[in-house]
């Protein structure tokens, strides 16, 4: 087929018009876990994934909480308001409510981040390999709505001998009722 101006001018609008539609689609469903306050297991959900525009991340989160989340920044070490955060209950994404980790898997890395050994449930987290940097690392994320959480490395303590290095500005911490 010839490649004619009008041929190129319809392909280009048709393209155009398909990317227009593809990013106003709905947004695609996730399965997560759902838990209580108390970390007890609720039930599987198929949700919609929560997708928002930049304005309306900027309008919910405060401005660390969306570098970090939005787009992969680090809080620095030693900074965080869930260091020391050591009650019983959940940790959930600052973004979507979604529960990542269970208090009784917190302990103490040294980093001067929060740190767990396991996800709650390994359907709520997302892990991805990151070589920014210059370092080959696993970047962990929110499954539900996508937000930076920090990463995952091989340090840690028994049972898993993960350390999941988390940043306190992704997370928020729900107690359980006493």
């Amino acid at each position: 087929m010839e490649m004619t101006r009008r041929t190129f001018c319809g392909l280009a609008v048709s393209v155009g018009v398909g990317s227009v539609a593809a990013a106003f689609a709905a947004p695609a469903d996730v399965t997560i876990v759902e838990f209580t306050n108390a970390g007890d297991r609720v039930k599987t959900s198929t949700v919609p994934k929560v997708v928002k525009t930049d304005a309306e991340w900027r309008a919910q989160l405060s401005p660390a909480s969306y570098e970090v989340t939005r787009h992969e920044g680090t809080e620095r070490p030693g900074s965080g308001a869930l260091l020391n955060e050591h009650g019983k209950g959940v940790f959930r994404c600052i973004c979507c409510e979604t529960a990542l980790f269970n208090a009784n898997t917190k302990f103490e890395s040294g980093t001067g981040w929060p740190s767990f050994w396991a996800p709650i449930a390994k359907e709520n987290v997302l892990e991805t390999r990151d070589s920014s940097f210059g370092m080959d690392r696993v970047a962990v994320s929110c499954r539900r709505c996508d937000a930076h959480l920090g990463h995952v490395f091989d340090d840690g303590p028994r049972p898993t001998g993960l350390r999941y290095c988390m940043n306190s500005v992704s997370l928020h911490f729900t107690a359980a009722a006493s």
